[in-house]
C-alpha cells in the first residue's frame, strides 16, 4: 500500500502539542518525506522548550507508525536554542576563587554517560575518515568479511546516511523486514548481517538531514535492528568529524575505530583530525589503514606511487597508534565493488584477500579481552 502525506498529517492532527494547538498547527514540522513506506520528518522547538516536547515525538512516532503501509518512521527533535545577548561577565566576590568549568569525563552531565551496550553484540568498532573519496565503505566491507573469514560473527552497519554505499557495495536490493518486536531484520548477505540507511530510501533520492535527524536516524540503525548474536559489529561512518560520529561514541561504548587514509598529506591532515577526534570521546584507536598505497600496472608489473608512499604508516608512528596495513590501488578491488561482489568474497584466494584478512587479525587481536568477555 502506497503511503501518501495526507494520512501523516491527519494522524499528526490529532496530538495535542504543549502550545495547546493540534501539531499540524504549531508551526514546528519539517518537510515531511514519504519513500517506500519509509517516513522522515523532524520537529523543530526552541531548546528551553524540548523537554515538554519529547512525549509528544514519541506519539507522533507511534501514530505515524500505526498508518497502514509505513514500515518505519525517523521523527527527529530538533532543539535549537535561540540568540541571546551576552550576560556580564561575572565577578566572584572578594577573596572566592572563581569556580573552574571543568567537568570530570564521565560525570552524570556528561553525554557518555548515557552510552548503553547492545544485547548480543559484545564489541561495536567504528570505520572511520577525515575526509571522503579514500575507499572507507570498500575497506569496511572487506574488513568485515576478513573477520569472517576468520571464525567471528559479524555484523556490518552502514551509517554513511550522506552516501550510503553498502547497497552497491553489496548487490542488496531488497528491503529489510520487521521481525514482531517491529525491529528491523538485517540482509543476510556473503555470511554478514547488514543493515545500511541506503536500503530504506531509493539510490537517487535526496535525503536532507539536520543534526538531530543524524542522531535519530543513527540511534535507531543501533538500537531498531535485530542483530542477533555478533562477535563484532563493524560501523561504516560518514566521513568528517560531526553529528554522526559523536552520536555513535555517545550511544554505544564503542571498543575501538579505524581511520582510512590516503597516504598524501591533505588525506593525512584530515585522518589526524578524526584521530583527535575518537581521543576526545575516549575511543581506543585500533589504528591507520593507508588505503590505495601505491598502484602496480596489471600488464607490466610497474609500481607507481600515485598519491605518495608511506605516509600513513609515519602518521600512525607519529601518533603512537598501530598500523594495520597498507592496501594497493587496483583494479580488482574496484572492479568487484562495483559489481556488488567484494573482493574477499569473489578472490578468496588473491593477494588483495589476504591483505584485509591480515588487517582483520590485527584488529581481532585488539578485540580479544571484548569478545571473550561476552
Amino acid at each position: 500500500m502506497s503511503v501518501t502525506q495526507q494520512p501523516i498529517l491527519d494522524a499528526l492532527a490529532k496530538i495535542a502539542s504543549p502550545r495547546g494547538v493540534a501539531l499540524t498547527s504549531a508551526n514546528v514540522l519539517s518537510a515531511i518525506t514519504v519513500n517506500d513506506g519509509k517516513v522522515f520528518f523532524s520537529i523543530n522547538v526552541d531548546a528551553a522548550e524540548a523537554r515538554a516536547w519529547e512525549s509528544v515525538r514519541a506519539q507522533a512516532e507511534a501514530a505515524v507508525r500505526a498508518i497502514p503501509g509505513v514500515s518505519l518512521a525517523m521523527i527527529a527533535l530538533t532543539a535549537e536554542r535561540k540568540p541571546a545577548s551576552s550576560p556580564p561577565p561575572h565577578r566572584p566576590a572578594q577573596g572566592v576563587p572563581p569556580v573552574s568549568s571543568h567537568r570530570p569525563p564521565q560525570s552524570p552531565t556528561s553525554p557518555m554517560s548515557k552510552q548503553s551496550e547492545i544485547p548480543g553484540i559484545a564489541a561495536v568498532i567504528a570505520v572511520a575518515s577525515g575526509k571522503g573519496g579514500v575507499g572507507k565503505s570498500t575497506t569496511a566491507l572487506n574488513l568485515a568479511l576478513g573477520l569472517r573469514d576468520l571464525g567471528l560473527r559479524i555484523g556490518l552497519l552502514d551509517a554513511d546516511i550522506y552516501g550510503p554505499s553498502v547497497p552497491r557495495l553489496t548487490g542488496i536490493r531488497e528491503k529489510p523486514e520487521l521481525n514482531d518486536e517491529r525491529k528491523m531484520i538485517p540482509i543476510q548477505r556473503f555470511g554478514l548481517a547488514i543493515m545500511s540507511i541506503g536500503f530504506l530510501v531509493e539510490e537517487d533520492t535526496a535525503m536532507i538531514w539536520r543534526g538531530p535527524m543524524v542522531m535519530s536516524a543513527i540511534t535507531q540503525m543501533l538500537r531498531d535492528v535485530a542483530w542477533g548474536t555478533l562477535d563484532i559489529l563493524v560501523v561504516d561512518m560518514p566521513p568528517g568529524t560531526g553529528d554522526a560520529q559523536l552520536t555513535l561514541a555517545q550511544n554505544v561504548p564503542l571498543k575501538g575505530a579505524i581511520i582510512i587514509s590516503t597516504p598524501q598529506d591533505l588525506s593525512l591532515i584530515d585522518a589526524r583530525r578524526g584521530l583527535a577526534m575518537f581521543r576526545k570521546v575516549n575511543v581506543p584507536v585500533l589504528g591507520i589503514v593507508e588505503n590505495m598505497s601505491f598502484f602496480q600496472c596489471p600488464h607490466c608489473g610497474t609500481r607507481s606511487d600515485i598519491f605518495g608512499h608511506g605516509g600513513a604508516r609515519q602518521e600512525a608512528e607519529r601518533l603512537a597508534v598501530p598500523f594495520l596495513g597498507e592496501i594497493p590501488l587496483h583494479m580488482s578491488i574496484r572492479v568487484t565493488s562495483d559489481a556488488g561482489t567484494p573482493v574477499v568474497e569473489s578472490e578468496p584466494d588473491g593477494p588483495y584477500a589476504a591483505i584485509y584478512r591480515a588487517i582483520g587479525e590485527k584488529v581481532r587481536d585488539q578485540l580479544q579481552g571484548a569478545i571473550a568477555a561476552a
